[in-house]
């Protein structure tokens, strides 16, 4: 006899993820430029150390102990300064709106899942970060593509007219928030511009409150040589403004991912007192000590010491992955735009080039010793079928070098449009 599951448990399938691994772990010897990872070897372990004997040698046991639900007060007051001073505001953000998750992945679903039902809707760009639409799909809510300008940002007129065509039909509640990854982007390396960013405000303004909106942050501190000039969401509201913004970052990326600790600020009392009830539902809090150990490289400097380096590091990496695919594919049609920051590169294939997982293209890439994650995991529709999104975070230069050959080998070895 079979369990009767839940409608959420009936809903859930094996991700994408998961596909991906399987398919590295299938075939050992693939370079993987699929994995959205940070680079192991500037993991900063031995800082790290330092900060673990610094806690020991203070002798403060309670570090050890269960923490607060909402999280370690003084991480988050050195976070919400952090983020008044990357937005250079002049107005204090209030440290009782935030609180610290197992990474900024649960504090989307902890927004998601206080915020919607199945069958909701959120408006998503195109393309976007491909987890949170898997996210989206085990709870049941669906992702629409937001329609989008050529230079990446969203076509806020558009999504004034894709508002008006759910209101005309009856189902404008359905539509709960609008969710931008919005420095650096996973996986288009693009940054939203401010002027994007005031005009859906001014939209979102017209809606009264009932419309929300999600700004993940993950990539924003991992520019290259200068910060995105956009503020947050959160300071550009205005004091007069009725949106509920719920404001996301991580402390994973830029330091050490296996830490797994995410900030999240919302300035919906409301919203945020649901989330925090639900998070105190499935875990208690976030780890104390992980929380006492960031406190602790952020107070010090270390963490931006560590920073410094990290933005070097991939920044070099991405120009090695950048130049080696720019001499392999030299004449092939195929294009992309470098980033300022992050740790992707999106590139385009010729019109009638096929890179889903069920592709020619994709069994060959295989075949060839290279991994990817198909594009169109990164649309709500699982359209187009010509983009491929490449990682540069996990592999080492001369890896990477290697990957880009393999890569175009594979290009090559699938040359007829009628093939692919």
């Amino acid at each position: 006899m079979s369990l009767h599951f839940s409608a959420l448990g009936s809903r859930q399938t094996e991700s994408d993820i998961a596909r991906l691994m399987t398919t590295a772990l299938a075939n050992p010897d693939l370079l993987s430029l699929a994995a959205g990872f940070t680079d192991t070897e500037t993991l900063p372990l031995a800082e790290l150390t330092e900060m673990a004997n610094l806690l020991g040698e203070e002798g403060d046991k309670s570090v050890l102990q269960y923490g607060t639900n909402q999280g370690h007060l003084g991480l988050r007051k050195l976070l919400t300064e952090r983020l008044e001073s990357q937005d250079c505001s002049a107005t204090s953000y209030a440290i009782e709106n935030s609180f610290i998750s197992n990474g900024s992945q649960q504090a989307l679903y902890l927004a998601v899942q206080t915020l919607c039902d199945a069958g909701d809707i959120i408006l998503v760009e195109e393309p976007t970060y491909f987890v949170f639409l898997e996210m989206l799909r085990g709870l049941g809510v669906e992702a629409v593509s937001m329609p989008m300008l050529a230079n990446g940002d969203v076509d806020v007129e558009g999504v004034s007219g894709l508002l008006d065509f759910y209101a005309e039909r009856g189902e404008l509640s359905r539509v709960k928030a609008l969710y931008l990854v919005s420095y650096f982007a996973n996986p288009s390396g693009h940054s939203v511009s401010r002027s994007c960013k005031e005009s859906l405000l001014n939209l979102l303004n017209s809606y009264e409150g009932r419309i929300a909106l999600f700004e993940d942050a993950a990539y924003r501190e991992l520019y290259y040589d200068e910060p995105c000039e956009a503020e947050s969401f959160l300071k550009l509201l205005g004091e007069t403004s009725s949106v509920p913004v719920f404001y996301t970052t991580t402390l994973t990326k830029p330091f050490a991912t296996g830490l797994k600790v995410g900030y999240g600020y919302c300035n919906h009392h409301e919203w945020l007192g649901k989330m925090l009830s639900l998070k105190g539902q499935q875990d208690f809090g976030t780890s104390n000590y992980d929380q006492a150990l960031l406190f602790k490289a952020l107070d010090t400097g270390l963490f931006d010491r560590h920073l410094a380096g990290l933005r070097k590091s991939y920044q070099s990496k991405m120009e090695t992955l950048h130049d080696a695919l720019e001499t392999a594919l030299i004449g092939m049609q195929w294009s992309w735009e470098k980033p300022a920051g992050g740790l992707y590169l999106w590139l385009t294939a010729p019109d009638g080039v096929r890179t889903g997982f069920d592709s020619e293209f994709h069994r060959m890439a295989v075949e060839q010793g290279v991994l990817y994650v198909p594009g169109e995991l990164c649309h709500a529709k699982k359209t187009p079928l010509n983009r491929v999104r490449l990682s540069f975070g996990v592999l080492q230069p001369d890896a990477l070098k290697k990957a880009a050959k393999r890569f175009a080998d594979a290009v090559l070895s699938v040359s007829a449009p009628a093939n692919l």
